[in-house]
């Protein structure tokens, strides 16, 4: 067995998929929003049974591996790589350049955060990190479970050490850990300063953020943090610290806590608050929404909103307006400068912050009206400018309705006006709406003609029930079907059950492969469209849809024949064709006998 069938054979699809997306069980399979689209309404299927997955909005399909190579951006030997230790699958590789470049990077990552740990117990100066850190509020076990480390006040105590372990200099540079002086000369990148492993959703260190000595802090110009520069395995705008930790807490609690440190989020995760991911101090990115969206459509920020045109400006509060998600502003009292604080001074306090957090158009709405005079003119026309820049941000048209009521009933400036001076606005700025741009695919089901459709349904209940093989082949040739790969399939069904008077999936699919056929993909998406349609029905059920569909298929074929064979009369009339008009016309008769003889089989 392959290593990757190994691990497929070890891991529960489903399992790992709830990793990324929210999943309900229908039936005897579970359905989800597509990760691959937007869509309001699930159309994508996974199958315990078969292991297999299918969106039957934008086509794609596959099985786990498929799936989690397409959602981390992958290659096949990195997803194998990433998944074989969910698995317990030690991979063997045959030779070196089957290890990739990716996976160097990871292990060189992982090895400087595990010496980074020793030397904060083991360095003199790390001890006095650690007694910092400490004192700061963290526990002896919040450091191991973090894997907080420190590095040496030395110019290359980490380079050397993981030239120790046989990383190669080319590798240790392509991870981040080290850059070169104007002279050339490598250093440790995070030398004399304390790190915090950065990971990725699935778990893997990708790279670092470092916290100066504080002994230092004084008199080292630049800011108290620095992050690992962009890699080959990390880009800091499709990133979210502790997600890896917190995207159990945030489907089982329906919401992400979204603060702006990572001690805040440390903080957050040691008092309970385990939902919690931190944006690194920068604003949300539309990447780590849709991160975000894979768990949860409800988020509660807690970052510093003091200043009312600073919300309204902030680009993380437009792409989450923009992407339609629910969004809370957590308000801590005056006395906290940021969660971290305030969850060592009284953890009770952020608790209901957390409790009574406000819709961000409520929080916006109560910022700028505050000390306002809305029976001044001038206050009035500020208001109102402030918040139809807002409400232009929303996605959800309901929303935008409320708030132009809303904000018609407080100012008395009518609902007309309200909504002629947004397209005013728009057009003598010249600008549109700042709005994350998300292009659905072209969606298959919607631009397939019925009777396209219909050799789906029929594919898809012959595969469920290939005892009806027999009876739908006593109805409807493969010519019949006009997509001719689906007509293909068609005779493959019949040649396979004529064979071995029996059709099991898995059995079947594998008699695909060895044919060398190209209709895996249809088989799986087939099967997956008879689960999702058809679960719940029975024998007779059944056999009553696939009379419907095999009938209009029938007229279908009949009607698209006598079409091409009165088309071949025009022909002959306009031209010189010495084709017997009388004989095409009596083939016209017949088949138009037989369209209007079916009323049902």
């Amino acid at each position: 067995m392959s290593s990757a069938e190994e691990i497929k054979s070890k891991l529960d699809i489903v399992d790992v998929l709830r990793e990324y997306i929210q999943v309900k069980a229908v039936g005897a399979n579970f359905q989800a929003l597509c990760p691959f689209h937007r869509e309001k309404s699930p159309s994508f299927v996974i199958s315990p049974d078969k292991q297999i997955w299918h969106c039957f909005g934008c086509g794609k399909g596959g099985d786990v591996l498929s799936f989690v190579q397409e959602m981390e951006g992958l290659s096949f030997p990195d997803t194998l790589r990433l998944l074989a230790p969910k698995a317990g699958v030690i991979l063997k590789y045959e030779s070196s350049q089957e290890y990739s470049k990716r996976g160097r990077i990871l292990d060189c990552l992982q090895a400087a955060a595990k010496q980074g740990q020793y030397w904060l117990e083991n360095d003199a100066t790390g001890k006095k990190m650690k007694a910092y850190l400490l004192k700061r509020g963290l526990t002896e076990e919040t450091l191991k479970e973090w894997q907080v480390g420190y590095n040496p006040d030395t110019w290359t105590a980490m380079i050397e050490y993981l030239r120790t372990q046989k990383f190669k200099d080319e590798e240790i540079f392509a991870a981040g850990l080290a850059g070169r002086s104007d002279r050339g000369s490598a250093y440790d990148r995070f030398r004399d300063r304390i790190t915090f492993p950065i990971k990725d959703v699935s778990g893997n260190i990708i790279a670092f953020t470092a916290r100066i000595n504080p002994d230092k802090e004084q008199t080292i110009p630049g800011g108290k943090y620095i992050n690992s520069p962009q890699t080959d395995v990390y880009d800091k705008s499709r990133v979210l610290f502790a997600l890896d930790k917190a995207k159990k807490a945030i489907k089982e609690r329906g919401f992400a806590i979204v603060v702006e440190g990572q001690m805040d989020a440390i903080a957050c995760h040691q008092h309970g608050f385990s939902n919690a991911v931190a944006s690194s101090g920068t604003a949300l990115t539309a990447e780590q929404l849709l991160l975000l969206k894979r768990f949860t459509n409800n988020l509660a920020l807690s970052f510093d909103m003091d200043n009312a045109g600073q919300l309204a400006a902030d680009r993380g509060i437009r792409e989450a307006m923009a992407l339609d998600i629910n969004l809370k502003i957590i308000t801590l009292s005056e006395e906290y400068k940021d969660p971290d604080q305030c969850l060592q001074a009284n953890p009770e306090d952020f608790k209901q912050a957390v409790i009574n957090s406000r819709p961000v158009m409520e929080y916006y709405f109560d910022k700028i009206t505050t000390g306002k005079d809305l029976s001044k003119l001038v206050d009035k026309k500020e208001v109102v400018r402030l918040m139809l820049n807002m409400i232009v941000k929303l996605a959800n048209k309901i929303d935008q309705e409320f708030w132009f009521k809303r904000l018609a009933e407080s100012t008395g400036v009518s609902e007309q006006i309200l909504r002629e001076s947004v397209v005013v606005s728009k057009s003598t700025s010249g600008q549109t709406v700042p709005k994350t741009e998300i292009k659905a695919p072209v969606v298959a089901e919607a631009t397939v003609n019925r009777d396209e459709r219909l050799a789906d349904i029929l594919l898809a209940i012959l595969l469920k029930a290939p005892t009806y093989i027999p009876y739908a082949t006593s109805h409807l040739e493969p010519e019949d079907i006009l997509l001719e790969n689906l007509s293909q399939f068609y005779k493959n069904l019949i040649i396979y059950y004529n064979k071995f008077d029996v059709l099991e999936y898995d059995s079947f699919r594998l008699y695909l492969q060895e044919q060398d056929d190209k209709s895996i993909d249809i088989v799986d998406r087939l099967a997956l469209l008879a689960e999702r349609d058809y679960y719940d029905y029975d024998d007779n059920a059944l056999k009553s849809e696939l009379s419907k569909v095999l009938l209009e298929l029938k007229r279908f074929s009949l009607k698209r024949r006598i079409k091409k064979l009165q088309d071949q009369i025009g022909i002959a009339e306009a031209g010189s064709d010495k084709i017997d008009i009388n004989d095409l016309m009596t083939e016209i008769k017949n088949l138009t006998e037989q369209l209007n003889s079916l009323h049902s089989l």
